[in-house]
């Protein structure tokens, strides 16, 4: 591995940033174990509890760091350079579901929810569903309101996490007493059966088989008539209507965490591509001195550059209650991660046979980029945030929007 640590192109080190570099090695040795064996990774879990890296992000008052955005996004980078899995972990225990509760949620559930993300735990987002995906709002999942709380009940797909996270972030259509829908809104839920916490009708009814990120599970989740108390409701003041559009915003800084993933991935496989071309020698010469291939370096190193300074550009822009901004979240990370893809496809290709094969981290790092451009938002999707906010105009999806839409032009 080469060593960048002076390079000007990389974030100044900070503690945290200190500390995710010691964790490196280590975490580059058992990446393929948890791999290989598809096993969540325990044992990096306790490294990073330690370290301070997980919830570095939750304010101060409720046992965090306070740690910005940005840091996070360094440590992130840093970390994913090792080990996507451990990567993807840090993101969730800082970013989006987390600091929804932080922006949103009363002092008790500030309290609650830090307690567990501080001690090791990756809060689980409930959002997809088998027919909801991009179209989150097509939801079906329902919280009806019942005395004392509210009934859920429904099922989730694609939950990242479900069957290893303690504390879920479910969202669901609200309905009250008569039926009536009033929006959608997050709900609180903690399963916890080794600490004899159980949640009655929470079911994990399956699990993925993923190309890559192996160690994480993506669930399925069953929830039948789950009770959700009144105090395990995240409540944004624009109520329910439209509480789900507030609570959504915390997506934007989740966003830049899972772009950042795909541009550590993208990092260190320029680590390896340049080890390995100054290691590694064909018709008596290093490969490092073929041109063709220093183009094609020079090229990899320009999109993980780019896709640095966007990202870094995107946690520090903090607007309503502390989010990166729509539109930078979404451009940073729809670039980065289809850089990412490229820029490791092309590494890859230098290794030749040796980087399809296991033996170097390029094939697990090539499978694992790969869903950085679906999951947290598709690259088409944010494509057409992004056109949106250029246009200043809502790009309608459904078939009915279109029409309103140009029936508004007609007028």
């Amino acid at each position: 591995m080469s060593d960048l640590s002076n390079s000007p192109n990389l974030p100044a080190e900070t503690t945290w940033l200190r500390a995710a570099r010691n964790l490196g090695p280590a975490f580059s040795k058992r990446a393929a174990k948890w791999d290989e064996n598809r096993e969540y990774c325990w044992e990096n879990i306790d490294d990073l509890t330690d370290a301070g890296l997980m919830g570095m992000s939750i304010p101060l008052a409720h046992g965090g760091q306070g740690a910005s955005f940005l840091a996070v996004v360094d440590v992130v980078e840093e970390i994913a350079r090792h080990c996507t899995l451990s990567a993807r972990i840090v993101v969730e225990a800082n970013m989006g579901g987390i600091s929804a509760v932080m922006a949103y949620g009363t002092e008790e559930q500030k309290k609650l929810c830090a307690s567990y993300v501080l001690n090791g735990d990756k809060p689980a987002i409930c959002i997809t569903e088998p027919g909801a995906g991009s179209a989150a709002t097509e939801m079906t999942t329902v919280a009806q309101k019942v005395p004392g709380g509210y009934r859920l009940s429904g099922v989730k797909h694609w939950i990242t996490g479900g069957g290893v996270s303690k504390l879920h972030l479910v969202f669901a259509r609200v309905l009250d007493e008569d039926g009536v829908n009033l929006g959608i809104g997050g709900f609180l839920l903690l399963h916890d059966p080794q600490a004899d916490l159980s949640c009655p009708g929470f079911e994990v009814i399956g699990r993925e088989r993923t190309m890559g990120l192996c160690g994480m599970p993506e669930a399925e989740l069953r929830f039948t008539d789950v009770m959700i108390a009144d105090d395990m409701v995240i409540s944004p003041p624009s109520g329910f209507s439209r509480g789900f559009a507030d609570l959504m915003t915390a997506y934007n800084s989740q966003r830049v965490g899972a772009g950042t993933i795909a541009l550590g991935i993208a990092a260190g496989a320029v680590d390896h591509a340049i080890r390995y071309l100054k290691e590694r020698e064909q018709f008596g010469r290093p490969l490092a001195e073929f041109q063709g291939l220093q183009w094609m370096l020079a090229e990899m190193d320009a999109k993980v550059h780019a896709s640095r300074l966007m990202l870094r550009e995107a946690a520090q822009t903090l607007c309503g209650k502390g989010f990166p901004d729509m539109h930078m979240a979404a451009r940073a990370k729809m670039f980065a991660s289809e850089s990412a893809i490229s820029v490791v496809n092309d590494a890859l290709q230098m290794f030749g046979a040796r980087g399809y094969g296991a033996q170097e981290p390029l094939e697990r790092m090539y499978r694992d980029v790969r869903m950085f451009t679906i999951g947290g938002g598709t690259a088409q999707i944010l494509k057409t945030q992004v056109a949106g906010g250029l246009l200043g105009i809502k790009v309608p999806q459904t078939r009915d929007g279109y029409v309103k839409l140009a029936e508004g032009a007609a007028k």
